[in-house]
């Protein structure tokens, strides 16, 4: 079944310097197999933040979302008008106060 004359590594046939795994070599097909499930352990960790992809404290870098919100110009407050100077019309009381929607 396999061939013992059959190298690990052989040379990429798009014509680059670069070598990949012969899979007709037990070896190299190991080597393949290999490769896939530890590219897989190593994206689900990433994707768990979980290992040395963990953060060191995970309540500070995964917020809980219901707690979210979004940062608008209109969400801060306005600054309220000094105490001595009374607004002159309602025009100038809606221009100190933003609508929020």
């Amino acid at each position: 079944m396999w061939d013992d004359d059959e190298p690990v590594f052989k040379r990429d046939r798009w014509g680059t310097n670069r070598y990949t795994y012969n899979v007709r070599n037990p070896i190299g097909l190991a080597l393949t197999v290999l490769t896939v499930i530890l590219v897989v352990i190593v994206l689900v960790l990433m994707n768990e933040r979980a290992g040395p992809f963990a953060s060191p404290n995970p309540r500070e870098s995964r917020p809980d979302v219901r707690e979210w919100r979004p940062s608008t110009p209109w969400s801060t407050s306005a600054p309220s008008p000094s105490p001595t100077a009374a607004p002159t019309s309602a025009s100038a009381t809606a221009a100190a106060r933003p609508s929020i929607p």
